[in-house]
């Protein structure tokens, strides 16, 4: 067939097709998202009923990861001690062989005793700073800026309440890209696009970052492994929900400023690489993952003057969890914040939960 005749053919054809011809990608995205099988809901009622969902779901999930398990041995590299006021900063690299190497603050209560602590993993969002704001560096006016509007700060905060916190830097942000060569684009959408020619899922990486740095938190000598939270605001909110779902090492969970289900973002141009898991709203969305934590505590942290939240999806998500905590009988472990704030980090019911599971 020449080309002439095939151009001919698939005009005709288009033709045809009546308003189905006209429709763009974005109306047919926007189809998609409305009509999501999320196949894997849970809608049962009892104890055994959730267990063995949680087993089959978690399995699925894990599924759609792909591959994020950890190295076996690696090696830890001190870069340097910043002793503070009440607190001490390491600066560490962990290292092992076909990885690259993970950046982890170590946050230590100057005043520490010889008996163990609990620990905190906590977890940055986006921005240029990576894990710095959550650590509480703060050497320009810019970054002083960047951690007053969003209380980032969390790590710091945390420390001077008696817990050893650790906080991973993610990718792509602050030393796990070239600062050199700026991004000309999201360098999420970007990031996660060149990963995928190789097999590689960007949160998926991250989450074994995340894993990771539990594990180097729970074989602490100063901390008691049995009590460990993990916070995060942002897409560190959004990764605390995850590995928190992922690891029953996670005594108790506070995720900040992302209670948004990927249904409702992806009906927009929505493009963070990052959050990504391919195939998930075949069999569920943000309340599926979620509800793998119950019946250990969670609270969500939801400004009510948050722009990334959309509210009219806020409440049948959280309905959706609670269908988990309450099969489980703990209802009473799943909380929400609503507080007159933006996109921040609050604390205000966070800290009492904290201090109440983890009794620093």
């Amino acid at each position: 067939m020449t080309r002439r005749k095939w151009m001919a053919l698939s005009a005709g054809s288009l033709a045809g097709r009546g308003s189905a011809a006209g429709q763009n990608v974005d109306d047919e995205i926007r189809s998609w998202a409305k009509q999501a099988p999320l196949s894997m809901q849970f809608r049962g009622g009892s104890p055994g009923e959730c267990r063995a969902w949680q087993k089959e779901f978690s399995a699925k999930l894990s599924e759609l990861l792909g591959p994020y398990k950890l190295p076996e041995r690696w090696e830890e590299i001190r870069e340097r001690a910043v002793d503070l006021d009440d607190h001490r900063r390491e600066e560490l690299l962990l290292r092992a062989e076909g990885y690259r190497d993970l950046p982890v603050y170590r946050l230590t209560p100057r005043d520490a005793s010889s008996g163990r602590r609990p620990g905190i993993l906590a977890l940055h969002g986006h921005g240029a700073y990576g894990y710095d704001p959550v650590a509480g560096i703060a050497t320009t006016p810019e970054r002083k800026s960047n951690i007053a509007e969003a209380n980032y700060d969390y790590g710091v905060q945390l420390v001077r309440r008696g817990y050893v916190v650790a906080i991973p830097c993610f990718t792509p942000f602050g030393r796990r890209v070239d600062s050199a060569k700026p991004y000309r684009g999201d360098a999420c959408g970007i990031t996660f696009a060149r990963m995928m020619l190789f097999g590689k899922l960007l949160i998926a990486e991250n989450l074994r970052n995340a894993l990771w740095t539990l594990e180097l938190l729970s074989q602490s000598a100063a901390v008691d492994p049995a009590r460990i939270g993990c916070v995060g605001l942002s897409y560190g909110g959004r990764m605390t929900m995850l590995t928190s779902a992922l690891s029953p090492k996670i005594r108790v969970a506070v995720i900040s400023g992302a209670l948004n289900v990927m249904q409702e973002r992806v009906q927009g141009r929505y493009g963070c690489g990052a959050q990504i898991i391919p195939g998930l709203l075949r069999y569920g969305d943000v309340p599926e993952i979620a509800s793998l934590i119950a019946p250990r505590p969670c609270l969500w942290e939801v400004g009510q003057k948050d722009s990334l939240m959309v509210k009219d999806w806020i409440e049948p998500a959280l309905e959706r969890m609670r269908r988990a905590w309450g099969a489980l009988g703990a209802a009473e472990h799943l909380q929400a914040d609503s507080f007159d704030g933006a996109h921040r980090w609050n604390g205000v019911k966070a800290y009492p939960l904290l201090e109440r599971v983890l009794k620093p």
